[in-house]
């Protein structure tokens, strides 16, 4: 995933409401067991955020596989059922027009992780400490 995917413009609010109602609309239909795929239903899929476009036709959904497994496996067992997920989350979610589906792995999880082990590594502790000494 492209970094300026995910560091578009600011979302309006109804973009924000209508992504929270559409990933729990997904979420839901993915914990009762609604898709018949091996493949989803062989593992726990997170779908930690849904961006939507500006006019609320498309939705991006960012899936995480529980325990951090095939991520790549997930978001393609996902992408195949898009459309019977696309007519779920209709019947699910009240919305002039239902939104397409894509499925993104969520990168965000990494990314987190290695600014952490940056900001533990020996070096920028270092010039943490040494600030703190000029300071006073």
């Amino acid at each position: 995933m492209a970094r300026s995917e995910r560091t578009q413009a600011p979302l309006s609010q109804r973009q924000l409401r209508v992504g929270e109602l559409v990933r729990h609309a997904i979420a839901d239909i993915l914990m009762r067991g609604d898709v018949h795929d091996p493949d989803v239903e062989a593992m726990t899929i997170t779908i930690s955020e849904v961006r939507m476009s500006p006019d609320l036709k498309l939705a991006t959904c960012y899936v995480m596989p529980l325990g951090r497994a095939d991520a790549a496996k997930a978001a393609a067992a996902l992408e195949r059922n898009r459309k019977f997920l696309r007519g779920a989350v209709g019947r699910k979610v009240d919305l002039r027009y239902t939104p397409d589906l894509r499925f993104r792995v969520d990168t965000s999880f990494e990314s987190g992780s290695r600014i952490d082990a940056l900001l533990q590594s020996e070096k920028v502790r270092r010039d943490v400490e040494g600030d703190d000494d000029d300071e006073q």
